[in-house]
């Protein structure tokens, strides 16, 4: 939470003074798909990024309300990105060469793409969109079922078993 939510809250509240007093800047907010949609596993994650999602909405809201248009704001939601943090999350076989790991160059180009060009919102890759809305409009019991046709209801079980069994190895050997 500290990471992924509250350091939001405190970058915005030390830049955004300024940036209302003038009406010019830009704040992008570094979320996850996991802030949109939810998987099993991680919720500690998913309530973090949720919560950075929330934030930047209603931050987004006040601008308009407020009527500070020089002050742009844009939201990155990438998929899983290939930095190791989630080493061994597998989507179902048949799935995942259509939608593997992303680099972490191509979710900056296409984030920076979004901020140069004033997008309010990425979402990397697009097909994030197509999830995100699925979830808005199906009943839970059938987004469920979009989840396991994917593979995304137990996505995040072989990233926990390897932790596990990591935290495992090192407290043996540390004779704990």
């Amino acid at each position: 939470m500290m990471v992924n939510c509250h350091a939001h809250f405190w970058t915005t509240k030390a830049f955004l003074p300024t940036m209302l007093e003038i009406n010019h800047g830009h704040i992008v907010t570094v979320a996850s798909s996991l802030g949109l949609f939810s998987t099993a596993g991680v919720e500690d994650y998913c309530a973090s990024k949720f919560g950075v999602v929330g934030f930047h909405e209603s931050l987004s809201h006040e601008l308009k309300a407020a009527e500070k248009d020089g002050i742009k704001t844009t939201l990155v939601c990438p998929y899983l990105v290939d930095t190791g943090m989630f080493r061994g999350c597998r989507i179902r076989k048949e799935i995942e060469p259509f939608l593997p790991p992303l680099k972490p160059d191509y979710c900056v180009k296409q984030a920076m793409k979004a901020i140069l060009t004033d997008q309010p919102m990425i979402c990397t890759p697009r097909l994030m969109y197509i999830v995100t809305f699925m979830k808005s409009i199906l009943p839970f019991e059938a987004v469920v079922c979009m989840y396991r046709f994917l593979g995304a209801d137990k996505c995040m079980y072989p990233f926990i078993a390897q932790r596990k069994q990591a935290t495992n190895n090192n407290e043996a050997k540390n004779g704990i």
